[in-house]
Parts: structure tokens; sequence; C-alpha cells
């Protein structure tokens, strides 16, 4: 028998029903907009602490206010904003000879010369501006990965935790965390609701923002596995083909731009990252042994180890899906394996994954000790940021 099918066009369907969806709509839209004001609050609250402590640095050395805020690899970006990639790596015996923007990736710079293009702003204001609004939006897209396992409180104390933890004071500079925590933070929602194309194009875009992006391959790979072997779903393999063709890209354009596909690699050992790989921690580890805490950078690089793995134990408790596993494991790999980076207060902070599930499981007597602690912790690294060459962020 055939069953009869509904054929009314969508004109004459009952006025009632339209009001209806209509009104569903504008009802999650309003949730939406009213559970979002909490994350917009937190973001701000952060934002307003290291800025003032920019304010209080420009003050005293009597600089301009943007000259404590566009500093160390802010002005690197600002430099393929202004004029594109070099085309060959600057000859000099020392590393900071070497140095050149090749040794950084795209999509900040595009933004940046994006954002000027269409406001006028110089640069420097123009790289402020869309680091600020970046930023804002990742703290959004954070309580909302977050909300779906820990309930609104939860999801509100590890926000918290993520855009007040010491290495967030990059957040107010021209830096590309806050982008890589918006794209990482968008590519686990979509893994979740499994819309894997979304996945894979905000992979991509996070492959191409910073290194430790290339991480977010890692639980589109996971998320497809699982997908696969559970319900046959092949869409799945989407994710995790995408997600690499940032980088790749990247990495074609240096390839015709200077004649090497790894010209970004070759940049970086020149500039920055001599030592052989995976000495980062144990130079750090030694240079506390021998002279205490005489040399802030080993000393931050240390207790951000000893940090780093009482977040983890406390996170793998909290059973994370997977694919949030995958990432965070493989973020600190990359640190530690690399020459200079070491774990570092900026690499917990794009572990987000790590101080958000930290964050959303702790009760509110101890969390409130921690985040305090953490903000503290934050304002003292702003000010030796910010200060002069005491530390590299």
């Amino acid at each position: 028998m055939i069953e009869d099918v509904d054929t009314t066009p969508a004109s004459d369907v009952a006025p009632e029903v339209q009001l209806d969806d209509v009104a569903t709509r504008k009802g999650g839209l309003r949730r939406f907009t009213r559970l979002s004001a909490r994350p917009v609050v937190i973001y701000l609250l952060s934002r307003a602490g290291v800025l003032l402590i920019a304010g209080a640095v420009a003050s005293n050395a009597r600089e301009h206010f943007t000259k404590a805020l566009i500093v160390w690899d802010g002005p690197w970006y600002l430099s393929i904003a202004r004029s594109g990639y070099v085309t060959a790596i600057p000859p000099g015996s020392s590393s900071n000879s070497a140095q050149s923007n090749l040794g950084f990736f795209p999509l900040l710079p595009l933004l940046i010369r994006g954002t000027h293009d269409v406001t006028g702003f110089d640069l420097g204001v123009s790289g402020l501006v869309i680091t600020f609004v970046v930023g804002l939006f990742a703290a959004v897209a954070v309580w909302w990965l977050l909300l779906g396992f820990f309930g609104e409180s939860g999801a509100t104390r590890g926000t918290a935790l993520v855009f007040f933890s010491p290495g967030a004071l990059v957040l107010s500079l021209v830096y590309t965390e806050g982008l890589t925590i918006l794209l990482v933070a968008c590519v686990l929602i979509a893994l979740r609701r499994r819309r894997w194309l979304l996945a894979g194009l905000c992979a991509a875009l996070a492959t191409s923002a910073d290194p430790v992006g290339s991480a977010v391959i890692v639980p589109c790979a996971i998320a497809s596995y699982l997908a696969i072997r559970a319900r046959g779903e092949w869409r799945s393999l989407l994710a995790p083909a995408l997600a690499p063709l940032g980088v790749g890209a990247f990495f074609a354009f240096l390839w015709a731009h200077t004649g090497s596909p790894f010209e970004w690699f070759d940049a970086q050992r020149a500039g920055w990252q001599t030592g052989s790989f995976g000495g980062s921690v144990p130079t750090a580890v030694a240079a506390v042994w021998r002279h205490g805490f005489a040399n802030p950078d080993a000393m931050v690089k240390v207790i951000s180890l000893l940090v780093a793995i009482g977040l983890l134990v406390v996170f793998l408790r909290a059973h994370p899906p997977a694919p949030w596993v995958g990432y965070t494991v493989c973020v600190l790999v990359i640190g530690i394996a690399s020459p200079i980076i070491g774990v570092t207060p900026r690499l917990l902070l794009r572990s987000v994954p790590l101080l958000g599930v930290v964050g959303a499981r702790l009760d509110t007597k101890w969390f409130e000790i921690i985040l305090g602690f953490s903000a503290l912790c934050m304002a003292a690294l702003a000010v030796l940021a910010m200060g002069g060459d005491r530390w590299t962020p």
C-alpha cells in the first residue's frame, strides 16, 4: 500500500506551524546570546587586566600604549602583512641575524592585512583589533565546547581557567593563540556533531595558523576512525583528509616562492630552534638545577612542565572524549620534541581541552584558589614579557 505523502506547498502550511518554527529559531538565538554573555564577560575581564599592565609598562617607559603590545613575534606577523614573505633566509653567524618572517605561518597576517584594507587602520592597530576579536570568539567557542559535557557552571569554570591561565597574556598581543583556540574548539564541536566537512575546513584553517595547530589532524583522524568502526560512516574521512590542506598549501607556496618546500623548517633552525630535537626540556631542567631560578625562561618551562603533569592526571581521570585526548597529547608531544619550545604557558594555553576540562572538574573552593593564583601568574608574566628582555612568551 502506498502511504499518503503531504504535498502541500510551503506557502499553504498553517500559519501557526510557521510561527512555531520562527519562535523556535528565535528562542534558540536568544538562548545562544544569553548564555554566550558569560564567556564574553570572562574574556573582557581577563583582557582588562593585561591591558592595564600594558598601559603601566608603556607609561613607565614613556612609550605609546601599542608598543607594549606589539612585541616579540608581533612585528614578524606585521612584516608579512605589510610586504609578504622574504624570498631567502638572511645570512648570519648568529641566530638573531638569521631570523626572518619565513618562520611564521600565514593565516594571521592575512587577517591583519584584510582588517587593514577594510578599516583603514594602520597595520599595528589592525593586528591588535583582529587578535582581540578572534580571542573573544574563541572564548565563546570554548564555553560551548565544554557545555555539552560539563553543563553551564562547568563550562564557565573551564573557560575562566583557559582565559586566565598564565599563557593567556598573549591573547592581547599580536600572536596566533586566539586564532588557534577558536579554530580547534570549532573543530572539536563539529566532530562531536558529526559535521565532517565543517570540521575538516576549520582544521585546514587551524593548520595554516600555527605549527602547533597541526595537532588538530589527530582528533580528526580519531573521530573518523570511531565513526567508521561504530556506524560505517565513511563520510567522516572528509575531516582528516581536509585537515592537512592548510599547512600543505603554505609549504607549497613556500616551494614556489623560495624554491624549497622546507623553508619554514630551515628558517626555524637558522633563526630560533637551534639545538637537538627533544632538547628543550632537559636543557631547562639542567639550567634550573645548576643556577636555580636565575634564568626566567628556564624557570617558567620547568614550572610549566610540573603543572602540565598535574593537569594531565586530572584531565585523564575525567575521561574526556578520545579526540580531545588525542589533540592534547599531540600538542604536548610537539612542545617536548621541539629543540626550543618545551612545555610553556603558551603551549598549555593551546592545549585548550586540558585546561578547560580541569577547570570544569574543579569544585568551587579549589577553582577559586587556582584561578586566582593563575591570574596572578598571568599578570607577572605580562610584566616580564612587556617590560623588556626578561622573558620571551
